[in-house]
């Protein structure tokens, strides 16, 4: 749901951001070959979006492919299978640390909300990974706190993470904003007790962000300026 641009109503003291598709973009390749792929269909049922269903199949992959790469990490294996966990994540669709580039806006972002709100990042990624990628994107020193799924026991959509971001930041859940583009990032902020804000710069489709219970949705987050108090 869009709303208009008034500011949001809850008090807040810090802005959680997912990674993948919220700061850094994905990378559409393995889409665009799985919808040629899916073409075929079309003749079966014409109105078929096979564009969509692409989407929504490389999302399905999600946790099958995090459960692998979390076992790789816990086995104390990952700078041996460093190039299969790369190749895993181009499998979904998501940029590697070579090919990550900023979604639009968002340095500009970071730039305007530091020291206004406390600021974390909230990812699936492993912890090496994920400050490689912040690190890499020159956004390091905005983030005082990353939390990976390292760093948790229960990943998104189950709240956890929010949690352990808001606590290390020194502020409730309830006073936290997170910003994503998958119905986990959704669910995870609402258990949380979070404000909740879509973006429609990754994998995540209005309508299920909608339904998932976001209270804002954003071509990107950038535009959240527009909504936070001034």
């Amino acid at each position: 749901m869009t709303m208009s641009k008034a500011p949001l109503s809850s008090p807040i003291a810090a802005i959680l951001f997912d990674l993948d598709g919220t700061l850094i973009e994905t990378d559409n390749r393995w889409v665009a070959i799985l919808e040629q792929k899916l073409a075929p269909l079309k003749r079966l049922a014409p109105r078929l979006d096979t564009h969509a269903l692409a989407r929504k199949l490389v999302m399905a992959s999600e946790t099958p492919t995090n459960y692998v790469l979390s076992l790789i990490e816990h086995l104390g294996l990952s700078s041996s299978f460093f190039g299969l966990t790369d190749r895993l994540r181009r499998s979904k669709g998501l940029a590697t640390r070579e090919d990550a580039e900023l979604v639009e806006g968002s340095a500009e972002l970071l730039e305007a909300l530091e020291g206004r709100f406390g600021l974390a990042v909230v990812t699936t990624r492993a912890r090496p990974e994920a400050y490689a990628f912040i690190q890499h994107a020159g956004i390091a020193r905005f983030f005082p706190v990353v939390v990976t799924r390292q760093d948790v026991l229960r990943m998104k959509p189950h709240p956890e993470p929010v949690r352990k971001a808001a606590a290390l930041l020194g502020v409730r859940p309830e006073e936290c904003l997170m910003i994503g583009d998958t119905v986990p990032d959704i669910r995870a902020a609402r258990r949380a007790g979070a404000l909740a804000v879509g973006v429609l710069s990754g994998f995540g489709e209005k309508a299920e962000l909608e339904r998932a219970g976001a209270h804002l949705i954003l071509e990107r987050a950038a535009q959240i300026l527009d909504y936070l108090p001034s």
